[in-house]
């Protein structure tokens, strides 16, 4: 599933139209792979003059900009991230009944990708993940790793907890391959996307994410993607007694914002050095050597939207 974006340092969200040639360092942004979403899923059924034209619209974290304006979903009432209170969450048992079941495998090759609104780990290989609040019997394909971070340590998450924020949030992104035949397909879908959030903290290096963090400087700018030899996606999880969660019903947090995705929220955070939050912060969400607009600087951070309305949705838990 196409998911870019990755905004810059503003905080609310918002969607402006640019010439295709303006200098790519505004916030604007399709999700990382999500530029089949903004193809295919965003606007189906426009004519091909209208669909060249929507090619041209970036979106941004700018304040005062809102992404209802361009995409529709944005105005949905059951969208994502939210502030989860914990207080408020609904134990579920039948959670456990079938236990969340995370089957990842080491990926080869895999490519990181600066897409201008976030850093994108896209895997090649086939890792599934079942069990818990996902229809039984259906089996969801890890698609990619998806980073959400702030300029400074006080605010990166898109999620927050009782209100409470942290440095950086990160989204292993699922489609479900027992319904649909691609990511393209399943955006928008009942049961279509899930994703496992996790939130970070500042602490000790975070060896699994050290393949990462250690190329973030040869893709600096925007367009710039390597491939590494060797990700397992197994290293982002918490330790198997760590892996209480939370779960609701909510969208994609980037546009086209589309509903129909099941969030799973680890409650324990993962931890990354202060040096490994650094290299997120020196990336740039421009072309190198574009032009910037005024008053923006093209530091990529900030790149989360602001919580929105829990309306009458349902919190549930896996642990009491």
């Amino acid at each position: 599933m196409t998911i870019h974006k990755a905004p810059r340092s503003a905080r609310p969200a918002g969607a402006r139209r640019h010439r295709r040639r303006e200098p790519e360092g505004t916030h604007g942004l399709p999700m990382a792979d999500l530029s089949f979403i903004e193809d295919s899923v965003a606007f189906p059924e426009k004519e091909e003059d209208e669909e060249e034209e929507e090619e041209g619209v970036e979106w941004g974290y700018e304040e005062g900009v809102e992404w209802g304006l361009v995409f529709p979903d944005a105005n949905g009432e059951y969208q994502s991230p939210i502030n989860l209170n914990s207080r408020e969450a609904r134990y579920d048992p039948s959670l456990l009944d079938i236990r969340l079941s995370p089957n990842y495998v080491v990926c080869r090759d895999c490519e990181v990708a600066n897409d201008g609104h976030t850093i994108q780990v896209i895997l090649k290989s086939k890792s599934v993940l079942s069990g818990g609040p996902l229809p039984q019997g259906h089996e969801f394909e890890l698609y990619e790793v998806r980073f959400h971070w702030g300029r400074e340590n006080q605010r990166g998450s898109e999620h927050t907890v009782n209100f409470k924020a942290f440095p950086m949030e990160l989204h292993l992104i699922h489609w479900n391959s027992t319904l649909f035949g691609s990511i393209d397909e399943a955006v928008g879908k009942p049961h279509g996307i899930a994703i496992i959030a996790l939130f970070v903290q500042i602490g000790k290096e975070h060896v699994g994410l050290k393949a990462v963090t250690e190329i973030l400087q040869d893709i600096q700018y925007k367009g710039k993607s390597k491939t590494i030899p060797c990700f397992n996606p197994n290293t982002l999880l918490p330790d198997p007694l760590l892996r209480d969660y939370w779960v609701y019903e909510g969208s994609l947090t980037i546009p086209p914002c589309s509903e129909g995705v099941t969030w799973i929220l680890f409650r324990y955070p993962l931890t990354i050095s202060q040096l490994q939050i650094e290299e997120f912060r020196r990336l740039r969400t421009h072309v190198k050597g574009a032009e910037l607009v005024e008053g923006c600087d093209g530091i990529l951070g900030d790149n989360f939207r602001p919580t929105q309305p829990l309306s009458d949705r349902v919190i549930r838990a896996a642990f009491q």
